[in-house]
């Protein structure tokens, strides 16, 4: 089991890292992150490092997951999020705390189940889980107000794009193995705009389910 302490370490080293949002940072604080990680690296779970979770798949590490959940909420306060990768269910339970309700789409379906476990440890009930290819998001729970994709496609799915309310922003990384960056694409009436904000690497964003 971790100390307090050591979790307040990595609340400062975010606060020092840049990420000014309170209620980004207690959501974090306030989530036990070594539950999301296998136990012989329980001990590890609140270094600011991504960490494997098995299937070739990674925790994301705290920064870029309370960086990305900074920007999804910089527009206000939104209703219905969908995320696009589970994985460990780290960051869908951060979402969870600052969201009236988190769809998650996860493509390998043992990750998805030990998520489901730990939501459920966690008594965690605004999480709806979904084993689907994620490139093609929920079409049938859209519009959503916030899209955030935990794994890099090439370029930015139409799919999802067109799944955003007009207003709504998506949070994500594109680009191939050797060179990634983070955009935020918002949606317009026309179509969208897209920004891009700094250079990230992620596991590539397959399609397909396992």
């Amino acid at each position: 089991m971790t100390s307090q302490r050591t979790r307040e370490r990595l609340i400062q080293r975010l606060r020092d890292e840049g990420i000014g949002n309170q209620a980004v940072l207690e959501a974090i604080r306030n989530t036990p992150r070594h539950i999301f990680v296998d136990e012989a690296l329980a001990s590890r779970a609140y270094e600011d490092t991504a960490l494997p979770i098995g299937q070739g798949q990674t925790i994301s590490q705290p920064f870029i997951v309370a960086r990305m959940t900074e920007l999804l909420l910089e527009a206000g306060p939104l209703e219905t999020v969908l995320e696009i990768g589970t994985g460990s269910g780290y960051q869908t339970a951060i979402l969870s705390k600052l969201v009236k309700r988190v769809y998650s789409v996860e493509r390998i379906k043992s990750l998805q189940l030990q998520a489901r476990k730990r939501f459920q440890e966690l008594h965690v009930r605004n999480i709806r889980l979904h084993h689907r290819d994620g490139g093609m998001g929920l079409p049938e729970y859209a519009p959503f107000d916030g899209i955030l994709v935990t794994a890099a496609p090439e370029g930015i799915p139409r799919a999802l794009v067109d799944q955003l309310r007009v207003g709504g922003c998506m949070i994500l990384p594109i680009g191939n193995r050797s060179e990634q960056v983070l955009v935020r694409v918002t949606r317009t009436r026309t179509g969208y705009e897209k920004e891009l904000l700094e250079q990230v690497v992620f596991v590539p964003l397959l399609g397909g389910t396992l």
